[in-house]
């Protein structure tokens, strides 16, 4: 935990664009072999008090104060790290203070995004975004370059010196309602920040395979419901017969998935609000859907259910996987919602806001099945936290932790991790090979299958293509980020960097 707090505020210096302080997000942890049951800690950002389920019109911009909720992030961890922590608070935050302070070389990768979004329109309001990340006496960054944060590094001192109370009541509170005042249609108000409070709770689990125990968030993370609904459907196919690369594997795979994505736009939202029926894990559901599966064709879409209103959601979000030597793990996976959120950074503060509101679906629909809400269940309401796809996932044999991983990529995410579980535990790849093999996703609407690389598989998409699939190319980038930890032995793990977003990542051990 304490490996897990320190990272993740790193990140908020170092990877500024999605790792954050200023958004929220779920964190999943397994204790050691003996050391007590598997806890979540939702964090996930709330709608403040003012809001309505009627707030946005069409014309409103994802990256306004209005669109920003109230965030969870530095709660989240807090409560994480008053349940498992061992070093002080203030010495976790120490390596992040010293990287914004003393700056650190850019990679590709944030250069990239660095030069992209200072660069596009919806930024070009956006004062305080361009002096804090804007390059010294202008131009381009270049990789290598070396990005010096001195306003988050007093953020993050105060933080170390005040606890998290600094973010909520005390002086970076007041930074941040300085920064809402600044907008007429901004809503965060000091109660908003002051009530708000991180969740913690027992994960949803499922077995898999008869021996595999798969933990995830509940809702508030729609991917974690989705995961686990697909995990259930797949347990009914022995996908080993069909061959991991066979037109039949992808097409059940696609099927899968189109049946729990419905599910997930029909039924999930925040529960404190919407009653969420206990069948979408249960194995007897799973069954049952895998039933409607027809191996010979691809169901329609629309003969699932009507179209329903949802707002897309960012994809622009980070994951870390940690195991600790006791074997104690750690999932966690946060986000500003879209790349660098809403692009407001807190005056003379150095953090960027969210923009999660926008995590809601924004416009009401009556078009929902009879035995589901009558309202879209992820509609705002004052206080509601917006479903997320966030997905961090710990599987476990026998108590002891045999994967960690997680993802970003908004609706894909929990396909992501439904890939790589059955690259590893129904086809035995090694686990370098599970996290390069090539993805793909199937989210019920558009009726379309999101593949990587299908130029690469001509004959593999023929046949999916006489099943009555259509094929297109993932665009604009790569399916998810998935970095993951295997647990070989009880004394080796295999931690592996995904390469798709930053080929210069790596894992490290110490």
């Amino acid at each position: 935990m304490d490996a897990a707090v320190a990272t993740a505020f790193a990140l908020a210096v170092t990877f500024p664009a999605a790792g954050n302080i200023g958004g929220g997000g779920f964190m999943l942890v397994h204790p050691a072999p003996g050391q007590g049951d598997p806890v979540a800690f939702i964090y996930r950002e709330a709608a403040p008090a003012a809001a309505t389920p009627t707030m946005f019109t069409g014309k409103d911009t994802q990256y306004s104060h209005k669109a920003v909720a109230v965030p969870g992030t530095v709660r989240g961890l807090a409560a994480a790290h008053r349940r498992f922590g061992t070093l002080p608070w203030s010495q976790l935050l120490q390596p992040a203070i010293q990287l914004a302070r003393e700056e650190f070389p850019i990679n590709p990768s944030l250069t990239e995004l660095l030069n992209t979004y200072l660069a596009d329109a919806d930024t070009a309001d956006k004062t305080e975004f361009k002096r804090v990340f804007g390059k010294p006496g202008g131009g381009l960054w270049v990789p290598g370059d070396r990005l010096v944060q001195p306003d988050l590094a007093k953020t993050l001192h105060l933080l170390a010196e005040q606890g998290p109370d600094a973010f909520y009541t005390g002086p970076i509170a007041a930074g941040i309602l300085a920064e809402m005042a600044r907008d007429s249609h901004s809503l965060i108000t000091a109660r908003d920040l002051a009530d708000y409070r991180a969740i913690e709770c027992k994960p949803l689990t499922t077995r898999y395979r008869g021996r595999y125990d798969v933990y995830v968030p509940p809702a508030h993370s729609g991917g974690g419901t989705t995961l686990l609904e697909e995990l259930n459907i797949i347990d009914t196919f022995d996908l080993t017969a069909w061959g991991r690369w066979s037109a039949t594997t992808l097409h059940v795979m696609a099927e899968t998935m189109r049946r729990a994505n419905y599910d997930r736009v029909c039924y999930l939202g925040d529960p404190a609000f919407v009653s969420i029926p206990d069948k979408l894990i249960s194995p007897k559901y799973g069954r049952q859907l895998a039933k409607t599966i027809d191996l010979a064709r691809a169901t329609r879409s629309k003969d699932l259910g009507p179209d329903i209103s949802d707002t897309p959601k960012g994809a622009s979000t980070t994951h870390f996987s940690i195991i600790d030597a006791k074997g104690m793990a750690v999932a966690n996976t946060y986000t500003l919602e879209r790349l660098w959120g809403s692009r407001i950074v807190v005056k003379d503060m150095g953090f960027l806001l969210n923009n999660n509101m926008f995590g809601f679906n924004l416009f009401l629909s009556k078009r929902y099945p009879k035995d589901t809400n009558d309202l879209n269940p992820n509609s705002i309401a004052p206080g509601k936290r917006p479903l997320s796809s966030q997905t961090p996932t710990i599987v476990a044999e026998n108590g002891r932790v045999r994967l960690i991983t997680g993802s970003p990529g908004s609706r894909g995410i929990p396909n992501t991790i439904l890939s790589l579980i059955i690259n590893v535990f129904d086809f035995n790849m090694p686990i370098e090979q599970a996290v390069a093999f090539p993805r793909f996703s199937h989210q019920w609407v558009p009726d379309q299958i999101y593949f990587e690389t299908p130029e690469l598989y001509p004959d593999m998409v023929k046949a999916l293509t006489a099943l009555g699939h259509t094929v297109v190319r993932k665009e604009p980038r790569p399916q998810g980020d998935a970095h993951t930890i295997f647990i070989k032995a009880p004394n080796h793990y295999i931690g592996v960097a995904d390469t798709r977003r930053n080929p210069h990542a790596s894992a490290a051990g110490y």
